[in-house]
């Protein structure tokens, strides 16, 4: 049986695709009976678990072979950080309970590093925690999800003006498509493994982007002209307060794009690589078309 913890979202939603269509058992872990529909109909078994709940998790993992496990940010705490190193510590003591299982854990470009990664660094802990728990473990780490975009793509089609935190704007930063992660990660369940050791696996896309490539892409799929609007990085915090966000949320993604900017954060060297297939323009196409079926 593969498990695939977070089915619902679009990493978890693409391996478990994957993995059924590899004709393989599958067990989609999801919050909520609403969640678990379209991944019933796919053929998946469901069970209902929270990383908040431990013994829910341990449920789920009964009689697994291979899991996926992906620990998120959580967004709408107080306490981001802390909230999510209380989901790893309790998915860490959840999988001791079966050793046998090859573990896939989705992480982070950067999380090798050690300090001033912001969310980044939330993942290093991770990786750190699985290591202990897990003697089967494969860490995939992904770019930046093109997804991200959708975050601002309202404010981009509505003023013509797309706002980044991403300094300078002819600057390549890698990315990646959020299903192929899915889709690596179920290759990577698929392949096994070894038991030698810890595999460290880096996905982005097939080439790499900056944010004149962005705004370009963005232009050509809504037929206006939209340019690039670098927000000055004094005013970072006001404009991620002003969205809506807490002030500690809003720390670590400053932090997380500094390190970013500074080219601090990227596929560690000596890592294998995956590639994905899908294009920027291809996930831009698909935010605008949602966006406009809204």
């Amino acid at each position: 049986m593969y498990v695939i913890f977070g089915a619902a979202g679009n990493v978890g939603h693409s391996a478990a695709q994957a993995l059924r269509a590899a004709g393989h058992a599958v067990r989609a872990v999801v919050r909520s009976p609403a969640q678990g529909e379209t991944l019933a109909r796919m053929g998946c078994q469901i069970a209902l678990a929270d990383l908040d709940d431990e013994a829910s998790v341990r449920r789920a993992l009964d009689g697994a072979q291979a899991v996926q496990m992906l620990c998120p940010v959580a967004h709408r705490a107080d306490d981001p950080a802390a909230a999510m190193l209380r989901m790893i510590g309790n998915a860490a003591r959840a999988l001791r309970s079966c050793p046998q299982a090859h573990v896939l854990a989705v992480s982070d470009y950067g999380a090798e590093l050690d300090a001033g990664t912001g969310i980044t660094l939330l993942y290093r802990e991770l990786e750190a925690r699985f290591k202990e728990a897990v003697p089967r473990l494969t860490l995939l780490r992904s770019a930046e999800h093109m997804q991200n975009w959708g975050r601002v793509l309202p404010v981009a089609m509505a003023s013509g003006h797309l706002p980044t935190l991403h300094y300078p704007l002819d600057k390549k930063f890698p990315t990646v498509s959020a299903p192929d992660v899915g889709t690596a990660a179920a290759q990577l369940l698929l392949e096994g493994h070894d038991g030698k050791g810890v595999r460290v696996v880096s996905v982005e896309g097939p080439q790499r982007y900056d944010v004149n490539d962005v705004t370009r892409m963005l232009g050509e799929v809504c037929g206006r002209d939209i340019g690039a609007y670098a927000v000055p990085r004094d005013d970072w915090p006001a404009v991620l307060l002003r969205s809506g966000m807490s002030r500690k949320l809003a720390d670590l993604i400053i932090e997380t794009n500094d390190a970013q900017n500074d080219g601090r954060i990227d596929a560690q060297p000596g890592t294998e690589r995956r590639f994905g297939t899908t294009g920027l323009d291809e996930v831009l196409a698909a935010l605008v078309s949602a966006a406009g079926a809204r």
